[in-house]
């Protein structure tokens, strides 16, 4: 009896760490119908504030931050800075290349990306999956991470993303991006 009840465990645990189940079996077109719209051209157009943590592969939070964000937009092509203030002190910059491209989809590119990411976005929805390449006092390690953005009615992006190493999750963060207040400067965790 105990055996089969191991082996019904075994086959269990194993569906659900297929593809198929949880957060990598989003698809875009899961969310086509749903609103409002994410035009990422617009949504990402601007000043925002960003606050998030980052939790590590025990589901314990191992990083708080604070980024200042500011997007712009010429046509189809997007630049997109990020400022990270973290609770331990240390700080972050990024700057994302975007370009977009047909049917709701875009290129990403920076400089701690690897290759080139690709995007969708489908309702009220943007997926991006990329390869960063953490700092050298993190690691160096190479990450494979999908990020999905959902815009709320109130104009406020939440994000959610998911890093693997070797198709493990090793870390997921969380995050919301709201429009910035005119006029301050909020990058203090």
């Amino acid at each position: 009896m105990k055996l089969l009840l191991g082996i019904t465990i075994l086959v269990l645990l194993l569906a659900l760490l297929r593809p198929g189940f949880g957060f990598r079996a989003q698809r875009p077109s899961d969310y086509g119908n749903t609103d409002p719209a994410f035009d990422i051209r617009k949504h990402l157009n601007g000043r925002f504030i960003s606050e998030g943590m980052i939790y590590g592969p025990t589901g314990r939070v191992v990083s708080r931050f604070v980024a200042e964000m500011n997007g712009s937009w010429e046509g189809t092509t997007g630049t997109l800075t990020e400022d990270f203030a973290y609770a331990g002190g240390g700080t972050q910059a990024r700057q994302w290349m975007l370009e977009v491209g047909e049917n709701g989809r875009f290129t990403a590119t920076a400089e701690d990306i690897i290759g080139t990411g690709t995007g969708q976005h489908t309702g009220a929805t943007v997926q991006l999956r990329y390869r960063l390449r953490l700092p050298e006092d993190a690691g160096g390690h190479v990450l494979d991470v999908t990020d999905w953005m959902y815009l709320m009615e109130n104009g406020t992006i939440m994000n959610r993303s998911e890093m693997r190493k070797f198709g493990i999750k090793v870390a997921e963060l969380i995050a919301t991006i709201r429009p910035a207040p005119d006029g301050a400067s909020e990058a203090q965790p």
